[in-house]
């Protein structure tokens, strides 16, 4: 029988993860439902949006009203994504995940019920929370159980988000022809509940602590058991290597090491990853999020028209987000990411310059053109290339910090939208937006950091670092 491989720190399980050919089995299912919990972030935020109409009409709401509402959320995920990754990088992966669902249900139960505007604004509170830390532990956990070979397939959490906005949307359809009334949005909002509660009991059954986290942790044995429960993979515990050893008796990564983030190798990582994540975030928020109202103004004032319209242009981000993970793979995550805020640049000045003075197709192509190229590009590159840029012990507070400057986007794009579309109307709103998209490709072009253009991963160097500190990798190829 051949000898089983040993397992002395976390650039051992990471070589033994990245001789996978492919994941089945277990892990394939926890892979999923670890998407899951990104699914469920996407259809929380659809779900506000698809009924953002009637609930605006039924509770008498102001523009500041919908502003704080829309905002909320994303302005709780500004604290919540670095102390989520704070968490995650503390007592492991899965108990945050498992948190987040538990305040997902809470606040969709709330706000469903609500009878007014105080108790919505609370229930989008514990939806921010959820929000906050799921998406920045997620996308960590994911790149740890991923092989290298196959990390383009973190890609496809865009395609999910954009699943999971169309199932709200066609499921606010099935609730406006049982006619509801104005009711349709307690219904689309209290959906994301039974999501949640579906994903608790799943994730809770079947999720196993990252190996790559319990080898950093000094738990060896614990990490050969996740090895086999996962992928089936055969080794023995070894004794610690000199960077488990150091990194076990050095004090706890904590909000105090963020700064190993802006230092370093590490610098243009954190400003890139950065860069493309508050740029995707302001972008989609303040216009894709917006697609039902704008399906309003292309489609005409009716709610069923606008939201099938709305389904349509999120098919198209279904297709881009699919393209990503192929784009990824054959320009990189930062030439592929330059592509489409190109294309997201374009797209929002034909928008603005040429909105009502256009035949109905062209009108309709554009934000098509909008949603596809931000897709393929930017819109699944801001997390992925966050989650692939750092070494296991600080990869969950990078993607964190990161999120959290996305996060911090997706408030100016959901607050600014209303107040700017109210002053300048959509042409103008537009005009203004495609700054946005400019400076994201200026980035793209000056800094040229690619994890997947990268000689070593970042937990290989780190494992070979004189110190055994937090080593990134060598500069991209």
């Amino acid at each position: 029988m051949a000898q089983r491989p040993s397992v002395n720190g976390v650039a051992d399980v990471v070589g033994l993860i990245d001789g996978l050919g492919k994941i089945t089995g277990r892990a394939q299912i926890v892979w999923f439902l670890v998407f899951g919990g990104l699914f469920l972030d996407a259809y929380s935020n659809a779900a506000l949006s698809a009924g953002l109409g009637p609930m605006t009409t039924q509770m008498e709401l102001s523009s500041t009203q919908v502003s704080i509402l829309t905002a909320t959320a994303p302005a709780l995920a500004i604290l919540f994504n670095p102390i989520g990754g704070w968490l995650a990088t503390r007592i492991g992966r899965v108990p945050p995940l498992l948190l987040a669902k538990v305040f997902a249900i809470a606040g969709a139960l709330l706000a469903a019920s609500a009878g007014d505007f105080t108790v919505v604004w609370l229930g989008r509170v514990l939806v921010g929370v959820a929000y906050g830390i799921d998406f920045a532990v997620a996308m960590a956990l994911l790149a740890e159980y991923t092989p290298a070979k196959l990390r383009g397939r973190l890609n496809l959490w865009q395609a999910v988000w954009y699943v999971a906005t169309t199932s709200n949307l066609a499921l606010a359809l099935v609730f406006f022809h049982l006619d509801v009334g104005a009711d349709i949005w307690r219904w689309s909002v209290g959906s994301a509940a039974v999501v949640a509660v579906v994903l608790l009991i799943g994730q809770w059954a079947m999720l196993k602590e990252s190996p790559s986290w319990l080898a950093g942790k000094g738990r060896l044995d614990d990490a050969v058991a996740n090895l086999d429960a996962l992928y089936g993979v055969k080794a023995v515990a070894g004794q610690p290597d000199e960077a488990t050893r150091a990194a076990v008796a050095a004090p706890a990564i904590g909000f105090r090491q963020a700064g190993l983030l802006f230092k370093g190798d590490y610098l243009p990582r954190t400003v890139l990853a950065s860069v493309i994540s508050l740029g995707q975030s302001m972008q989609y928020f303040a216009v894709g999020w917006y697609l039902p109202l704008i399906s309003l103004s292309i489609f005409g004032e009716s709610f069923e028209r606008a939201t099938v319209g709305s389904m349509v242009f999120n098919a198209f981000g279904i297709v881009g987000g699919l393209l990503s993970a192929y784009a990824g793979r054959r320009l990189g995550l930062r030439l592929s990411s330059a592509a489409g805020f190109a294309g997201v640049f374009v797209a929002l000045l034909a928008m603005g310059l040429t909105f009502g003075k256009v035949p109905l197709v062209v009108a309709f192509l554009l934000p098509v053109v909008f949603i596809l190229c931000h897709a393929a590009g930017p819109g699944a590159n801001g997390k992925s290339i966050a989650a692939l840029s750092y070494s296991s012990d600080v990869r969950a507070l990078g993607t964190g910090v990161t999120g959290m400057v996305g996060s911090f986007g997706s408030v100016v794009g959901l607050y600014v939208f209303p107040q700017i579309k109210d002053s300048l109307g959509l042409a103008g709103t537009f005009l203004v937006l495609s700054v946005v998209p400019l400076l994201g490709l200026v980035t793209c072009l000056v800094i040229k950091w690619d994890p997947t253009r990268a000689e070593v991963s970042p937990d290989e160097a780190a494992a070979h670092a004189p110190d055994a500190a937090p080593a990134p990798a060598p500069a991209a190829r």
